[in-house]
């Protein structure tokens, strides 16, 4: 389906930010906003350029996993960094901004707290409200580009929606027991991206909030990584954001990129 260029520059125009979201392109079905900017990208695609879409057809999380949003039920977006400030192992600290920036935005907008689950996922109850996929595009050993696309969960139950679901992931509808206007959500959102990344380019670190908000950190967890399933005590994160896992040995084993299975 091709994009809604009116809407976009509708939307754009409506935005309190300066330069996230100022570049819109809005569709109503897509198959993946983050591969949709990742196609379109060049050297002159300004940063803050945001793809919006009302439904995703092959949305995907961590490890190709399906990211399942009806149509009109969740926000879902990407946006382009351009942080020729930050080395490449530090690219973590943007999923950290835009993380924060969703726990923002939520509180604003409905007053629900919620929290984070290392690496890139907002929770609530223990389910999943909301995941962040980050992809980044390095040139030498220089960051030239990173991609930070987001799926928050509004108005959705996954009980009569995705039953398989149901015991994993939540939305904001099911946690206030109501349905929630979406139309405040992404300006929360961009905003609070904003606000953090300027801060971040100031030399504001994320990493001491973040970690505050881990629900993971001092649970036995399980852990998916590319190498294999480990299992232990979720003692700390690392300045870049990584993992310090106690193992049943007493030894830390640091872990880059994984996926948090849950509480043993």
């Amino acid at each position: 389906m091709l994009p809604s260029t009116h809407g976009g520059e509708k939307i754009a125009a409506q935005l309190p930010t300066e330069i996230f979201g100022k570049n819109t392109v809005y569709f109503k079905q897509i198959t993946s906003t983050n591969d949709y900017l990742k196609k379109i990208l060049t050297d002159d695609t300004p940063e803050g350029t945001l793809i919006l879409a009302e439904e995703q057809t092959a949305g995907r999380g961590r490890f190709d996993r399906r990211w399942i949003a009806p149509p009109r039920s969740s926000l879902l977006t990407s946006l382009l960094f351009r942080p020729d400030f930050l080395p490449p192992n530090r690219a973590q600290l943007l999923t950290m901004v835009c993380a924060l920036a969703v726990t923002d935005a939520i509180a604003e907008q409905t007053g629900i707290t919620a929290g984070l689950k290392w690496p890139n996922d907002v929770i609530f109850g223990g389910k999943k409200l909301a995941g962040i996929l980050t992809e980044l595009g390095i040139v030498g050993e220089r960051l030239d580009w990173v991609i930070v696309g987001m799926g928050l969960n509004v108005n959705i139950d996954f009980s009569t929606a995705e039953p398989a679901l149901a015991e994993t992931a939540t939305s904001l509808q099911t946690i206030a027991g109501r349905t929630v206007p979406r139309g405040g959500l992404l300006p929360a959102y961009l905003l609070a991206v904003e606000k953090r990344y300027n801060a971040l380019h100031r030399g504001e670190s994320p990493l001491a909030e973040w970690r505050s908000r881990l629900e993971t950190l001092g649970q036995s967890v399980r852990v998916n990584t590319p190498q294999g399933v480990v299992s232990g005590v979720a003692e700390d994160v690392s300045e870049s954001g990584a993992l310090l896992l106690r193992r049943d040995d007493g030894r830390i084993e640091e872990i880059l990129a994984g996926d948090v299975g849950g509480s043993l």
